[in-house]
């Protein structure tokens, strides 16, 4: 069985990010392959997961993919590490909704039987930590929270005392914790921190987190916990996973401002029989060659405007990619790029490709949440009535957007309050567009589609 660990929190800010970062990279310096997941839709904490591993982190979100499927997404992804860590989202009982525990931390850990390591933030606390701890390990008999750390430390007497207290009440071990650093601090922009893709001086700061960790934390008796043991042989806990032959070229945006792209999404599409080719619309004259389908992620497209804009050969190529009937798929970020223009925070416009009309204009109102999704019509990928199921999360808006354009979807609420259902994105003959983020996993059929919509427009282009 993988060894795996849960990093968790009593609430977001409490300082998870930090702990497993410094975690992944502690226990890779000691030579151990380490799969990060994050619990959730983020996008944007798994950019620093990725940097700190050395390989991407996967999402684990019980509300997008059916959680009979979360066991088997999970043994895909660490079929040849050492350990799994998995960083938790909001506080460890937060979910989907109020009365039950879908899309929880909490719910993740039990499905795949991983102890929890509860992070409490003990920078204005004292012995009140160890009520608040003693309420946590109570709430849920189920969960198995194994221990704890401290973040924000003051002082040593402060760490020593707050952890005599917490043990006290629990009965679990205080593993260590971690004191208060300014170089622990990272800056954050309006969708939480900046993702590490961009440039930033990443590296110092996951150096310093380890260090802490390192030096704060009782690492061997975490090994422990998690199950880990240095006989451990991981070529044969997971058979391979083979994929299909390679058929179809997808091309698909990333780099800076494009990047919001769940590696699931694309691990179903070479199970499917895409080679994947990745570009940069912000650095790269063109598409790569033999492109069949494109894949524009989402990102932050709004603070690159200027230099998407500036690339003039690149806006052309893929409008006429579209004109030539490549199947296109389109999120977020990717569907702010394909309007007119751009409007930043500062009411700047800058052109982008032009192939949806309107412009997308920056706001200082966020959607944020789960979707659930109806496709409006027909195209190559999907079909009229399916149902998938994604997240928003974005602080821009379609402006201009006529009335007659065909929709993508029609979204329902995922909470079952009913109401009239709301038009979203924009289909567009074999161009999909939406600001939803869509998770494949809970209809993996769309990948398949996707590649062949590909195979048949090459196929179809070769018989002329």
């Amino acid at each position: 069985m993988l060894p795996k660990l849960v990093i968790a929190g009593t609430h977001s800010g409490v300082g998870k990010t930090t702990v497993t970062l410094g975690m992944i990279a502690a226990l890779r310096r000691r030579g151990l392959q380490v799969q990060p997941f994050k619990c959730g839709p983020d996008f944007i904490d798994p950019t620093h997961h990725a940097r700190a591993a050395g390989r991407p982190c996967r999402n684990l979100d019980t509300w997008m993919i059916p959680p009979e499927r979360l066991a088997e997404l999970f043994e895909r992804a660490a079929r040849d590490a050492d350990i799994a860590v998995i960083e938790g989202v909001m506080g460890v009982f937060d979910g989907f909704g109020y009365d039950d525990e879908t899309a929880s931390t909490a719910q993740i850990a039990k499905l795949l039987d991983a102890p929890v390591i509860l992070v409490l933030d003990v920078s204005k606390q004292a012995r009140s930590a160890a009520a608040l701890a003693q309420g946590f390990c109570r709430f849920d008999p189920e969960l198995r929270i194994a221990g704890f750390l401290l973040n924000r430390v003051g002082s040593e007497s402060h760490g020593r005392g707050t952890a005599r207290a917490v043990e006290q009440a629990t009965g679990l071990p205080v593993l260590g914790w971690l004191p208060r650093q300014e170089n622990l601090l990272v800056p954050e922009r309006h969708l939480g921190l900046i993702p590490a893709v961009e440039p930033g001086a990443w590296d110092g700061w996951i150096d310093a987190a380890a260090d802490s960790i390192a030096k704060n934390v009782d690492v061997d008796r975490l090994l422990a916990i998690a199950g880990w043991r240095p006989v451990c042989n991981r070529s044969e806990r997971f058979a391979s996973v083979s994929n299909r032959c390679p058929r179809a070229v997808i091309a698909v945006a990333r780099d800076e401002a494009f990047h919001f792209t769940y590696e699931e999404n694309l691990e179903l599409l070479e199970s499917a029989g895409a080679t994947l080719a990745f570009f940069s619309p912000l650095h790269d004259d063109g598409l790569p060659d033999g492109t069949q389908g494109l894949i524009l992620s989402g990102g932050f497209p709004e603070v690159f405007a200027e230099q998407l804009s500036a690339s003039e050969s690149m806006r052309q190529a893929i409008a006429q990619a579209h004109a030539d009937g490549l199947p296109i798929y389109a999120e977020c970020g990717g569907l702010m790029y394909l309007t007119e223009s751009i409007v930043d925070h500062h009411g700047r416009s800058y052109p982008m490709v032009g192939v949806l009309p309107g412009y997308s204009a920056m706001s200082k109102r966020l959607t944020l949440g789960y979707r659930l999704a109806r496709a409006a019509g027909s195209a190559p990928f999907f079909q009229e009535g399916d149902t998938m199921r994604g997240h928003e999360f974005h602080y821009s808006t379609w402006q201009d957007r006529p009335k007659d354009l065909p929709p993508a979807y029609y979204l329902v609420s995922p909470h079952g309050a009913g109401g009239e259902a709301i038009a979203e994105g924009a289909c567009l003959g074999n161009l999909l567009a939406s600001y939803v983020h869509m998770h494949f996993w809970n209809k993996p059929e769309w990948a398949e589609r996707f590649v062949e919509a590909a195979i048949g427009r090459l196929e179809s282009i070769q018989s002329r």
